[in-house]
């Protein structure tokens, strides 16, 4: 059973599935040519509609490997660099090209490499709490 904090932090991040749906259709009109885009866009949007998807998903599985077995701290709060990781990366993308026609991808390229650290960290801290615990 997840304690309180997690069970409404599983909660908030299930819900942003909603969101994660809605922006497949975004998606969906970038590849049939309904909206405007251009090839890197179209190509990170497609990378930041995987990304946050799949990162989502994983971010849960990590917050109740480590809740179930009783992960104990700094691991199981680092461990959630997870789901910061389900945010910064997929930003890391779609506002890296925002924007008439980019040829390349702006500064904000920099929350890719941000949500890269926090994943990184995220899953070093849950692999080694869930062996230590």
């Amino acid at each position: 059973m997840l304690d309180d904090a997690h069970r409404i932090t599983a909660g908030v991040v299930l819900l942003t599935v909603v969101g994660i749906a809605y922006g497949g259709t975004f998606l969906l009109r970038v590849v049939r040519g309904q909206a405007p885009a251009n090839a890197l866009q179209t190509s990170f949007f497609r990378a930041g509609h995987a990304h946050a998807g799949v990162l989502v998903i994983l971010g849960l599985l990590v917050l109740i490997l480590t809740d179930a077995n009783d992960v104990g701290q700094p691991w199981s709060a680092l461990s959630s660099g997870v789901l910061f990781a389900a945010i910064l990366m997929p930003a890391g993308f779609f506002l890296s090209v925002a924007g008439k026609d980019p040829k390349q991808p702006n500064g904000l390229i920099a929350l890719l490499w941000a949500g890269a650290a926090c994943l990184t960290i995220g899953l070093v801290a849950a692999g080694i709490g869930l062996i230590t615990a």
